[in-house]
């Protein structure tokens, strides 16, 4: 989680006391108020001393005129003024602090006390007091201070003060206090708003709550912020971040067995995001090891035609005669399919089903895996899923997403919702 910039905000939010003329009002005529602030003589008298040091950077001096000033203050004006004069000070030398040592930790507590009593000071123009909550919300994000800056975040946007990032900032804050479930909402409701009014959403708030989500467990939040941002942000490199991050790497977001992790790099291979040769070769001995010799020449001979598996590779051609020699010694799957139909259970009219998607072939997949459906016995999950896919090549969208609609439980309900979103957002050119 990024901290705010040093000093951007404090030096952005200068309180205008430092121009203004501190000094005592022209001799009004009779019964006539004198316009602007009502300062005091002896207040001026501590007050004007201290803004021309601060000017000159002679704090020393600041800091006595400014205590005088303090004890002189009897009205909410110049409580205002000995308040913003107190916040100029610690701007300026902070300041000061990082032009001699840029790279040195800056303490900016100091501001603290300052922007308090101009958030409370009914005197400060109202205009400004959306800003210094804000920059208070902000020292207390800098030190971790969750609720802190939550409160003072509210406070701004309540006071008409609400920056395009406020409402990630609060997010982060709740996340980071712990609410993780109300921080990620607060999150999905600002990219909804934004992609609903047209404005550009930032890859960082995907990958934000999708790595929230995981760290926490979240297995449903996780899988539907993977979603959000692949369908967002469609690029192959996307589209493997989000594969592996649910179920192909060690902390992912669900544990799966061969079977699943075969229908994910299909997703791979649909979303073009099969990254190197180490990807191919596993798809194609998978498949191959599951009786799906068409499929793994298919995928070896892609990963060549791409270089991305290198020409000398022993073990891709010595896999690519293999399957080759066995998708030729399988036939014809026809008199299979008469059986299949027959049968008194869908076994065998899926796996037949799966022979064909392993083949791209798609029409014969796609009525068997609905006579699988239709008569039963067999991983609805699974060959929902698997329909889904069928559907989801040959170009039937809506029937894909129908068929994926009807996996449930995990992890099969993932893999089903991170097909959707190929669905609806199909991999654009790296």
């Amino acid at each position: 989680m990024k901290t705010f910039s040093k000093l951007a905000l404090a030096l952005a939010l200068t309180t205008g006391v430092s121009g203004l003329a501190l000094t005592p009002p022209a001799i009004a005529k009779k019964k006539e108020e004198p316009a602007g602030p009502k300062l005091s003589p002896d207040f001026l008298k501590a007050a004007k001393p201290a803004q021309d040091a601060i000017k000159a950077k002679d704090y020393a001096t600041a800091e006595t005129n400014l205590a005088a000033a303090t004890a002189a203050a009897k009205n909410d004006d110049e409580k205002y003024i000995v308040a913003a004069l107190n916040y100029d000070l610690a701007n300026q030398k902070l300041a000061d602090q990082q032009a001699a040592n840029p790279n040195a930790p800056l303490n900016e507590t100091s501001l603290a006390p300052a922007l308090d009593a101009l958030i409370a000071n009914p005197a400060t123009p109202a205009a400004d007091r959306g800003k210094y909550a804000y920059r208070r919300g902000a020292l207390a994000y800098n030190g971790k201070q969750w609720p802190v800056a939550i409160q003072y975040f509210n406070q701004a946007k309540q006071l008409g003060y609400a920056p395009p990032e406020v409402n990630l900032q609060i997010a982060q804050a709740k996340v980071a206090s712990g609410d993780v479930n109300g921080g990620l909402s607060d999150l999905e409701a600002q990219v909804a708003a934004d992609t609903a009014a047209g404005k550009p959403v930032s890859e960082d708030y995907y990958r934000y709550g999708i790595a929230r989500a995981n760290a926490a467990k979240l297995g449903p939040q996780t899988v539907n912020w993977i979603a959000k941002y692949v369908t967002a942000y469609p690029t192959p490199k996307n589209w493997r971040d989000a594969i592996v991050t649910y179920g192909m790497a060690g902390n992912s977001v669900a544990k799966l067995d061969e079977a699943q992790k075969i229908d994910l790099f299909r997703l791979m291979r649909a979303t073009r995001s099969l990254a190197d040769q180490t990807d191919y070769l596993e798809y194609a001995d998978d498949v191959s090891r599951k009786g799906l010799p068409a499929e793994a020449a298919a995928v070896l001979k892609e990963g060549m035609a791409a270089g991305k598996i290198p020409a000398g590779n022993a073990m891709a051609k010595a896999l690519l005669a293999d399957s080759t020699t066995k998708a030729k010694q399988e036939g014809s799957l026809a008199p299979i399919e008469a059986k299949a139909s027959a049968a008194a259970n869908g076994r065998l009219a899926a796996s037949t089903a799966e022979a064909y998607l392993g083949m791209d072939n798609f029409p014969k997949a796609i009525a068997l895996y609905r006579l699988a459906l239709q008569k039963g016995g067999v991983d609805a999950g699974e060959v929902n899923t698997r329909l889904g896919i069928a559907l989801a090549r040959s170009g039937d969208k809506a029937g894909a997403k129908a068929a994926f609609a009807e996996v449930k439980g995990a992890p099969r309900s993932g893999i089903a919702a991170l097909w959707t979103a190929y669905v609806d957002a199909p991999a654009t050119a790296a």
